[in-house]
């Protein structure tokens, strides 16, 4: 499942860490909605944690006890950023409506521009989409799904204490941070072979070979059975390095045999 094929286009793994905004409100009771100009400190980034697809190395980083204090996070949006840029496909729980929407947010406020065009796989998403797991929760996913223990276990406290700088807590955070990268990476595999709207490695790849469009593996076996559509059927293969499906591009039924076909007509 740890195969990356020669060629295939560059996956990132990545989570990010946003600090909570403090407001002013005038009851804990009933507050549904708090007027922006309520804000005393808006969110920021805190920490990023990042990793290529199949690669041991976790890449991080994390703000200074004096930029946490200040809020800043100019110097740590720079690194999240050049990653963003390299990768072709971006992998997040979540990622689509909060881990990209807040670094794109951050980066329009730093002045820092959008990175390179890439696809984005969001694994809540595909949860939530693809199955009925008692919790889509990531942590609940990998204690599922794997034989990890799941996340490290933090409260509320950690968050306030690295807004106040302390540096034993922003390790710890960065240490979270990066574990929860592994923990994603373990449930985007077992995921994998059921995404059915996987990016098409194989477009990135230049290759003469029939490859698995899902992990770019050539390791592939055509099956007995096909994929049928209402006006062909397509050879269908099974991929022996992920275990998903793909079909061939062409049908097997010319235009000839296509014309006699009938089709239903509505009532």
């Amino acid at each position: 499942m740890g195969f990356s094929p020669i060629g295939a286009p560059k996956i990132l793994l990545f989570d990010i860490e946003t600090s909570p905004m403090e407001v002013f409100v005038w009851t804990l009771i009933g507050n549904k909605y708090i007027q922006p100009n309520n804000i005393i400190k808006d969110w920021n980034v805190i920490s990023w944690a990042a990793k290529w697809l199949c690669d041991s190395t976790v890449t991080s980083d994390i703000q200074t006890p004096e930029e946490a204090i200040a809020r800043d996070d100019s110097r740590v949006l720079q690194g999240i950023w050049k990653l963003m840029d390299e990768a072709d496909i971006l992998i997040a729980q979540n990622g689509d409506n909060f881990d990209i929407k807040k670094l794109n947010t951050r980066y329009i406020l730093n002045k820092i521009g959008p990175p390179s065009p890439y696809q984005s796989i969001d694994t809540l998403k595909i949860s939530k989409r693809t199955f009925a797991m008692s919790s889509n929760k990531l942590d609940f996913l990998v204690q599922t799904l794997t034989d990890r223990k799941g996340k490290l276990k933090t409260d509320f406290e950690l968050w306030k204490a690295c807004l106040r700088g302390d540096p034993k807590a922003l390790k710890y955070m960065e240490k979270y941070n990066k574990e929860d990268v592994f923990l994603l990476e373990d449930v985007y595999l077992e995921f994998r072979p059921w995404i059915k709207s996987h990016p098409n490695l194989g477009i990135h790849m230049d290759t003469d070979k029939k490859v698995c469009p899902t992990c770019g593996s050539d390791d592939i076996k055509a099956k007995g059975s096909y994929y049928i559509t209402a006006a062909n059927r397509y050879q269908s293969y099974n991929c022996n390095n992920c275990g998903a499906y793909s079909r061939s591009l062409a049908g097997t039924k010319n235009i000839e045999e296509r014309r006699i076909l009938l089709r239903s007509v509505p009532r």
